[in-house]
């Protein structure tokens, strides 16, 4: 089973979080792929990582850019982690029908959307039922608290 974090945005945006969130994955060696709804998504996103200023630099590719096996972080509308990834990174509401192969999983969600919390709430549920170990975190005032 995999180890699944669910992460309410309710402070900073998914461009905000995601780099910091990945670049420990980095200074933990292992390898991420980041999963998105939308190819437009993924391009943004691409954008977003290579202007990101903490960490200075996150090696990453997308499908446009190819030689998935030499990238550390992988981009794409699917979770087929072609780099090798144990983490995976859900974005958008994205979901993935293979969470046990990875060894941890990602869940990002606006909390400020209605509807992504509710649809997060529907993912949690299916996760418990598969019997996956889950964690809820949420970002407050002073940074990000678990959650019982």
């Amino acid at each position: 089973m995999s180890e699944i974090g669910f992460y309410h945005l309710t402070r900073s945006t998914l461009e905000q979080v995601l780099p910091l969130l990945l670049g420990r994955t980095l200074a933990a060696g292992e390898r991420a792929v980041v999963v998105c709804r939308e190819p437009a998504r993924v391009a943004a996103l691409d954008q977003a990582l290579w202007d990101c200023k903490e960490p200075n630099w996150l090696p990453h590719g997308t499908a446009a850019d190819g030689d998935a096996e030499l990238q550390p972080i992988w981009l794409a509308t699917d979770d087929a982690a072609p780099n090798g990834a144990r983490f995976l990174f859900l974005v958008d509401g994205a979901s993935s029908a293979r969470l046990d192969a990875f060894a941890r999983v990602f869940d990002l969600f606006d909390g400020n959307d209605e509807a992504a919390v509710q649809a997060a709430r529907g993912r949690w549920s299916a996760a418990k039922a598969g019997g996956h170990a889950l964690s809820y975190w949420q970002q407050g005032p002073k940074g990000w608290a678990k959650q019982a």
